[in-house]
């Protein structure tokens, strides 16, 4: 009897171990069954990130900060007015061109009257000349006449040098008269370029000035698009340069995940696959999306000194495909999401 009892604890405390030891590879067993399943009908990689449309905001002038209306990571709306540049100096600018213009116009004036006169000496040389042409008639039938009147011995010889005297006069005033009016005309072509030159003038004088105050628009620097800024990268009183950028503009409104994925995953995806995205900052929330478009390069090809196998010293290397990924109801995430947060995405095949 008592060999009999102790033999059954020691019977029962051989099984308990292999039972707790049958139960966990069992376990491992399903675990493992179960990542062999989900890597058979799912790619998944966690070489992703969100990505938001950064907006830069530069300025098209140069001079000093006046005023700066927004701070670090300041939630902006489009057309908010963030800062001023100074424009004491451009308005000086101004003012002498608009008073270089009003010369100009002056100029326009003096070059039209004096046209205006020119025209009127045009017109009074063409009518002076038509008197002369209307004497020089006269003067020729007076010396044919008096010819015909010398051959028949009808007045002296004095009185027909006197009509040949007058004919030749009245030519050489012909002359002259009709070079007056050759002069006269010529002038006016002179002084209608003046004219045009002028007006040209101040049409590149007004231009100027129009473009003068469209750099005063530039100095009050608005928002173009609605988000949150990043670091401010200036302060009131710094002299700025054109072009320097002044903030960007973390655009909220455009959210989406790129996941490079390797290159011999690509053959499982395709456009409108839907997509689990888990986030590394909220392991708790369920992020859904779709492939919205796959790259026709790898990302490898967009750096500054892409990989080339012509080279000899090529070292072949599994390559990713930048993969772009639509959140769906992007709404619901945009106070959690931030532009770079590293995100795990799987892909259902």
């Amino acid at each position: 009897m008592d060999a009999e009892s102790n033999t059954e604890p020691k019977k029962g405390k051989k099984i308990f171990p292999r039972i707790i030891i049958g139960t966990v590879v069992l376990i491992a067993l399903i675990y493992l069954s179960k990542e062999v399943w989900y890597a058979f009908h799912h790619e998944e990689t966690d070489n992703a990130q969100v990505e938001m449309r950064l907006v830069p905001i530069l300025t098209r002038v140069s001079g000093y900060v006046d005023k700066i209306y927004v701070d670090d990571y300041s939630v902006v709306k489009k057309g908010q007015l963030l800062m001023v540049v100074d424009t004491t100096e451009l308005d000086l600018q101004l003012q002498e061109m608009q008073a270089d213009f009003s010369q100009s116009l002056s100029d326009i004036e003096n070059a039209r009257a004096s046209l205006t006169n020119a025209e009127a000496s045009l017109a009074y040389s063409k009518g002076n000349l038509e008197v002369i042409r209307l004497r020089q008639t006269k003067a020729s039938n007076d010396m044919a006449r008096d010819k015909s009147l010398y051959d028949g011995n009808a007045i002296t010889k004095r009185q027909l040098d006197d009509s040949q005297s007058n004919f030749d006069i009245n030519a050489k005033q012909l002359e002259a008269s009709q070079m007056d009016v050759k002069v006269a005309e010529t002038r006016l072509e002179v002084l209608r370029s003046l004219v045009s030159k002028a007006q040209s003038q101040a049409d590149i004088k007004k231009a100027r000035i129009d473009q003068q105050k469209l750099k005063l628009t530039y100095c009050r620097i608005y928002a173009i698009a609605d988000g949150k800024l990043g670091k401010r990268n200036i302060d009131e009183g710094q002299f700025i340069q054109a072009g320097t950028p002044l903030f960007t503009i973390v655009n909220s409104e455009s959210q989406w995940v790129v996941a490079n994925f390797k290159e011999n995953q690509l053959k499982n995806l395709h456009v409108g696959q839907v997509v689990a995205i888990k986030i590394d900052g909220y392991p708790n929330v369920k992020v859904e999306g779709k492939i919205l478009s796959l790259s026709e390069a790898t990302g490898a090809k967009f750096s500054l000194l892409p990989p080339d196998n012509a080279t000899g010293n090529f070292v072949k290397v599994t390559q990713r495909i930048p993969v772009r990924i639509e959140i769906i109801d992007a709404d619901k995430y945009k106070d959690i999401l931030r532009a770079g947060m590293s995100v795990v995405v799987s892909v259902h095949i």
